[in-house]
């Protein structure tokens, strides 16, 4: 039977009976065995054990092979079945079944011995990666996702979830999953004390559940509940995180279906949450020392900007002071600022003309100057429009003008003072230019006072007086007078532009019975008088009228044009045309009866000259013809009759006399000139025509 047994259990090794003496050969059944080698019956050797313990002790040997080899291959715990069952198929006694089942349960005993080492070896290899995972921290993300996936793994669990916190709506909300596939249970929050989740949170203690749906111990809200039917979770098992007294989310391990988890993997969960509480923390610690950092780096970069703009500020003032102490004019303050700011800057005037540019051109193409300047002036630093700074340039409550910078870089505060403090100093080198032009300025109205008020004893010394200021007497120059202002408080300012104004322009200017007088170097003085109206206008803030006259060459003729330019003033302020200029040649009639000399000649060349010309030359009747139009009272058809001439040959006249006197010449204001030239004209007879 033993035999049959070995024969039986150990298919592939039946040699593993066979007495390990030098013969080899198998041990008949019942045989007694002495020192391991068969005895013959009556032998000298005297038996040690009866047939059936020998029997027990093969079979033990046999048992004990057969279960090395199950545990040496790691065989499945079903697998110690098969030599008992193989056993009891072969009529084993019961002896012998007990001591093979003994082997089996130490044999299942050592392979659960080594299966929790290999457990524990792999539970501490997880936590090794997880601490090395820490140590490089570099993403939470990435360890937080590596701590549920070990812990899904280490635990055998179909799904590992984990949840966080939230203390400013004081729930807790899922951080991270492994091994979920709803959406639903992915987007779910768990009040405090709700759920076994919430109530973990709220005790700090481990909870474990084999069948969460029927347990009665955790508060149950339809939305939780909904969660986990839809991940069909059953069996749930969920740890703290905690730091310190502090519980900031829970680490969770679940199947979907009853499990009862074992005391050793709820410590191995709890040493997993322990490591993913200081992931947390030290990602927490790393982003505030990031911020701290940044924060740090901010501040250095504010102070070394601040520094450098200090710097700057520091280097623009020493050069500004320079400036005004060697007697520097606004240009060189623009080239200072641009060479500290790195830009383009135009300086403008109270007229938004320019007066200097450097390092390129700013502009002005701003629509609003003027509305930035007094914007300017009104916050009393400088203001941004778009990618230029305005700062006004002022002088107590007078508007002195204003600079203009397009920037390569932006500008800090200390770069904006730099601007403002460059206005400022703008405005005393202009103060100070204005002072020395009143002070020159006193000497040339001497000078034109002299020539307008006084007679000419002297013209040499006139004309050496004029020459030391850089005027040109014999030059012809053109005289305007301004009309006396109506607010006397304006008067002054009128002065002192009209003596910068001149002084700009090579001429001189005076005050002179209320009215201020500019004497210029021009050929016409009814484009000069309206420019003055014009600009002096703007600087006033109110109309001005300005009359001229001239040209006038050399001393003699200044007192004359002076006279003729006021009595144009006046004219123009009784034909109603205030704040106009014009000059007595331009005033027509008005201008010859109101002026000193009369030129008669000169107002006919003026009007009909050209006519007269052209009948002389070809010896046309065009002067008649005009006569005849306006005789007939400006009918061509009666003028005809009047000439005895057809009246297209009188319409064809009309359109060569347009030609030369200019389309305007029947206007009502026109004609009336025209008709008093030629009655001028024919009284003075054919000796005094026009060539």
């Amino acid at each position: 039977m033993d035999r049959e047994l070995t024969m039986t259990s150990l298919d592939r090794s039946p040699d593993r009976l066979a007495d390990p003496g030098e013969s080899g050969r198998p041990v008949a059944p019942g045989r007694p065995v002495a020192a391991g080698r068969p005895v013959a019956a009556g032998g000298r050797d005297r038996p040690t054990q009866n047939p059936g313990e020998a029997g027990r002790r093969i079979m033990a040997r046999m048992s004990t092979g057969v279960f090395l080899e199950l545990l040496a291959r790691e065989a499945a715990a079903v697998e110690f079945e098969g030599p008992l069952v193989a056993a009891r198929a072969a009529g084993t006694p019961a002896g012998a079944l007990a001591e093979l089942e003994d082997v089996k349960l130490q044999a299942l005993r050592v392979r659960a011995l080594l299966e929790r080492r290999r457990r524990r070896e792999e539970e501490l290899s997880g936590l090794y990666d997880t601490a090395s995972d820490l140590a490089g921290l570099r993403d939470l993300d990435a360890v937080l996702n590596a701590i549920v996936h070990r812990a899904r793994t280490l635990l055998g669990a179909d799904v590992a979830y984990m949840t966080l916190t939230d203390r400013e709506r004081g729930d807790t909300y899922m951080r991270v999953t492994d091994g979920s596939i709803s959406a639903r249970f992915q987007r779910l929050r768990l009040g405090m004390g709700v759920g076994l989740g919430g109530l973990v949170t709220q005790t700090a203690t481990p909870y474990v559940t084999a069948n969460y749906s029927q347990d009665e111990r955790f508060r149950h809200t339809s939305e939780i509940d909904a969660g986990v039917g839809e991940e069909g979770l059953v069996a749930i098992l969920g740890v703290p995180l905690r730091l310190g007294s502090h519980v900031i989310g829970v680490l969770f391990a679940a199947n979907r279906s009853e499990r009862p988890f074992a005391r050793e993997e709820v410590s191995l969960l709890i040493s997993l949450a322990a490591h993913a509480a200081v992931a947390i923390d030290t990602a927490r610690l790393l982003a505030e020392t990031q911020v701290a950092l940044d924060e740090l780096s901010a501040a250095n970069a504010v102070i070394q900007a601040h520094s450098a703009s200090v710097e700057r500020a520091a280097a623009a003032h020493d050069r500004m002071t320079s400036v005004v102490l060697r007697g520097g004019g606004v240009e060189d303050v623009a080239t200072a600022v641009t060479e500290v700011l790195d830009g383009a800057l135009v300086v403008l005037d109270a007229d938004e003309r320019r007066l200097a540019v450097a390092g390129g051109d700013a502009g002005p193409e701003l629509d609003q100057v003027a509305e930035a300047v007094a914007a300017s002036r009104a916050e009393g630093r400088s203001v941004r429009r778009g990618d230029v700074w305005v700062a006004a340039v002022v002088a107590g409550a007078e508007n002195l003008g204003a600079l203009i910078l397009r920037p390569e870089h932006p500008l800090v505060d200390a770069d904006q003072q730099i601007l403002e403090r460059a206005a400022q100093v703008t405005a005393l080198v202009l103060l100070f230019r204005r002072t020395v032009a009143e002070a020159e300025g006193r000497v040339r109205g001497e000078l034109l006072d002299d020539l307008i008020s006084r007679p000419i004893g002297d013209p040499d010394a006139l004309r050496s007086r004029a020459r030391r200021l850089g005027v040109d007497l014999d030059a012809p120059h053109v005289v305007v007078a301004v009309g006396e202002a109506v607010n006397p408080a304006h008067r002054q300012r009128s002065f002192s532009w009209a003596v910068s104004y001149a002084a700009a322009h090579g001429g001189l200017a005076a005050l002179q019975r209320g009215r201020v007088v500019l004497m210029l170097p021009a050929p016409d003085a009814g484009p000069v008088a309206r420019e003055v109206a014009r600009d002096l206008g703007r600087i006033l803030g109110a109309a001005v009228t300005a009359g001229g006259a001239g040209p006038a060459v050399g001393p003699d003729g200044v007192a004359s044009a002076f006279r003729d330019a006021d009595r144009a003033a006046t004219a123009l302020v009784a034909l109603g045309r205030v704040g106009d200029g014009a000059s007595t040649a331009e005033l027509g009639f008005v201008g010859l009866l109101l002026g000193q000399d009369r030129d008669v000649a000169g107002f006919i060349t003026s009007t009909v000259g050209a006519v007269v010309d052209y009948d002389t030359r070809r010896g046309t009747g065009l002067v008649k013809t005009l006569e005849a139009y306006f005789g007939a009272g400006c009918s061509s058809a009666r003028a005809a009759e009047t000439l005895h001439v057809h009246v297209n040959t009188v319409t064809q006249r009309l359109d060569r006399i347009g030609a030369l006197l200019g389309s305007d010449w029947q206007r009502p204001e026109r004609a009336l000139e025209v008709q008093l030239a030629l009655r001028l004209h024919r009284l003075r007879g054919p000796a005094d025509e026009p060539a």
